[in-house]
């Protein structure tokens, strides 16, 4: 079964630190536990997304910018 990492919060998902700066993790990206995968914004403020399981993403069912919702999946991990 894929893992997953969930939206802690509602509001745009970002996988960018900024527009012109690369995404934070990317498909085949390793990742550990307590690495920041992405940005959630509410009202101007961004909170980081930071993951809470380890694996290699596998892919990322929410589009960069997109508006998500609180548990909603951000990255697939296997």
């Amino acid at each position: 079964m894929a893992k997953q990492i969930l939206s802690p919060l509602p509001g745009t998902f970002y996988r960018k630190p900024s527009p012109d700066q690369p995404a934070f993790k990317s498909v085949g990206d390793a990742v550990a536990v307590g690495d920041v995968i992405g940005l959630i914004e509410v009202m101007k403020s961004f909170n980081e997304v930071v993951a809470d399981q380890a694996g290699i993403i596998t892919g990322f069912p929410t589009d960069d910018e997109e508006p998500v919702m609180a548990g909603q999946p951000l990255v697939e991990l296997e």
